[in-house]
């Protein structure tokens, strides 16, 4: 009788041992009794002695099938008894089942892969993981490193790679909705689809804005993902349904954007560094940035000299602080010295005693402007009513256009001394600006008042402290109408409907920077060219290519 019982047992196991498989080594192993010997905590693994021989890749992989069985079988303490920090692997895969609602997970191809290069004197045994999550069925390779203690009993080494590769101690697993975090918003022109990552000059920006902008809209897909000890997406591992991203809707106009990444890079700008701005007068909203040069966006950053187009501010300040108007005189004479300086107008300027502002403003003579400049708005060797006349009309200071995106103020110091209280009305010495400032000085002539540029509509916008006169925003969009029409700026802007304009030639060391700001009916523009021998000649073709297409 006890023979016969025998040969059925026997008989059971080789059966068992035909089917093989994770299932049924489990059986096989709880009928014979050998389980408890196997289990790392049972048999007496020390984490404190560990052997620095690995174990052979059939006692690996025995201990391995062991584990997986219990872990398949949902008996999770079970599974945590085989590793070498029972505590904290029971907490882990509690964490894996819940979080991605598993019913079900098998494993196969468990395999013995030689000494582990992760964790000295283990050996590594891969396997592919199938589970069945929220919203769908989930497979990937995986992998445990297997060592023994030096009193020969094994463990699975525990970390959070074994419930999926590379998985970091402070991450888990989520399956269903896809978290927040796990696919980046897309920032979009106004048009609400283009993606301003696809322009070269406002690859920055969109990533800045990105981080710090608020998104809207999308739909969350379905599927697996990393995620953060705060629950935050960290990363997407399986969509089972895509989803569309959110949105961050920014202020520029795709067209417009297109057509300054072209104008930078105009055969005529000779492959100088080049920054333009476009605006939309009537609102601040920034069109277009486009630049080009190593040395950053130039268009919102680029500060330098803006030579003759500061005289658009040096004109407002003559006639809101000393009253002239474009007929007050305002003699061109070749040469002009101011506090022992000699200053001198660009070539082509033709002398003129008998000029008028509005005359010398067309020609852009810079001896007018000093002479009334110093004459007018110098008091006792106080020269900030330039400054003043910049902040309180023309909104100078610290702007945020929104979205984190950083821009250098423009500057007109108070503390002028020497020659740079002649320089500055013409736009030299210590005074700075950048496109976007010199683009929002033409918008507030246009606009007929300040509009403090934006990038993200609903952005706050600072307001000047004061508005604009209407008899100083005619006077100077009727100077700035001449100076396209019959003036420096005719050359490239003469033929276009209702433009005005000012071009601007400043010197930098041994090279000049052409410039050139300008409104149409429906923008304001404005750029700047380093080395550009002109503004008309330089900067002045990258305004034409927006005005003619905004």
């Amino acid at each position: 009788m006890n023979r016969a019982v025998k040969i059925g047992i026997a008989g059971t196991s080789t059966a068992l041992l035909v089917l093989g498989g994770i299932g049924t080594y489990n059986l096989l192993h709880g009928l014979t009794g050998g389980s408890a010997g196997d289990r790392a905590q049972d048999a007496g693994f020390d984490p404190s002695t560990v052997s620095t021989t690995p174990p052979s890749g059939a006692e690996a992989v025995r201990l391995t099938r062991t584990f997986l069985d219990h872990w398949s079988g949902q008996n999770l303490d079970g599974a945590a008894g085989d590793t070498d920090a029972p505590d904290t692997a029971a907490q882990a895969l509690r964490q894996y089942k819940d979080g991605l609602r598993l019913t079900k997970v098998t494993f196969g191809e468990v395999l013995a892969a030689g000494p582990s290069s992760a964790t000295p004197g283990a050996t590594k045994v891969t396997f592919t993981v199938t589970a069945r999550v929220a919203g769908g069925s989930w497979s990937y390779p995986s992998a445990v490193a297997v060592r023994k203690s030096t009193n020969g009993a094994a463990a699975v080494h525990w970390n959070n790679s074994v419930l999926y590769p590379g998985l970091g101690d402070d991450q888990s697993l989520t399956a269903g909705t896809l978290p927040a975090g796990t696919s980046d918003a897309k920032v979009v022109a106004s048009d609400g689809r283009t993606d301003l990552a696809g322009f070269d000059s406002l690859r920055d920006i969109a990533g800045t804005i990105r981080q710090n902008g608020t998104a809207t809209g999308g739909r969350p897909g379905t599927g697996v993902a990393v995620v953060d000890g705060e629950g935050a997406g960290v990363r997407t591992l399986k969509t089972f349904k895509k989803g569309s991203a959110p949105v961050i809707r920014t202020t520029i106009d795709a067209r417009l954007q297109t057509a300054a990444e072209s104008a930078v890079k105009d055969p005529h700008v000779q492959g100088m560094p080049a920054g333009t701005v476009a605006l939309d007068w009537s609102n601040g909203h920034i069109l277009a940035v486009a630049h080009t040069g190593a040395d950053g966006d130039i268009a919102i950053n680029g500060i330098k000299s803006p030579g003759s187009t500061m005289k658009i501010i040096t004109s407002a300040a003559l006639f809101d602080r000393a009253g002239l108007t474009p007929a007050s005189p305002a003699p061109c004479t070749p040469s002009l010295m101011a506090n022992s300086q000699l200053f001198h107008n660009d070539p082509g300027v033709r002398p003129n005693p008998r000029s008028d502002l509005a005359q010398a403003f067309a020609v852009s003579c810079n001896t007018s402007f000093i002479k009334d400049g110093f004459h007018y708005l110098v008091h006792d060797g106080d020269a900030s009513a330039l400054h003043d006349e910049a902040v309180d009309v023309f909104g100078m200071g610290s702007w945020s256009i929104g979205g984190g995106v950083a821009t250098t103020d423009p500057s007109i110091p108070t503390d002028a001394q020497g020659g740079d209280q002649a320089a500055q009305f013409i736009g030299q010495g210590r005074v700075t600006a950048t496109p976007l400032f010199m683009a929002s000085v033409a918008a507030t002539v246009r606009n007929a008042g300040f509009r403090q540029p934006v990038i993200l509509p609903g952005q706050r916008q600072e307001s000047a402290p004061r508005p604009i006169s209407p008899r100083t925003a005619g006077y100077l969009r009727s100077m700035m109408r001449a100076a396209a029409t019959g003036g420096t700026a005719a050359p490239r802007l003469g033929g276009l409907a209702g433009v005005g304009a000012k071009t601007g030639t400043a010197e930098e060391g041994d090279h000049t920077n052409g410039w050139l700001t300008a409104y149409n009916a429906h923008i304001a523009v404005a750029a700047l060219v380093e080395g550009g021998t002109s503004g008309v000649d330089s900067a002045g073709y990258v305004v034409r290519r927006l005005l003619t297409t905004g």
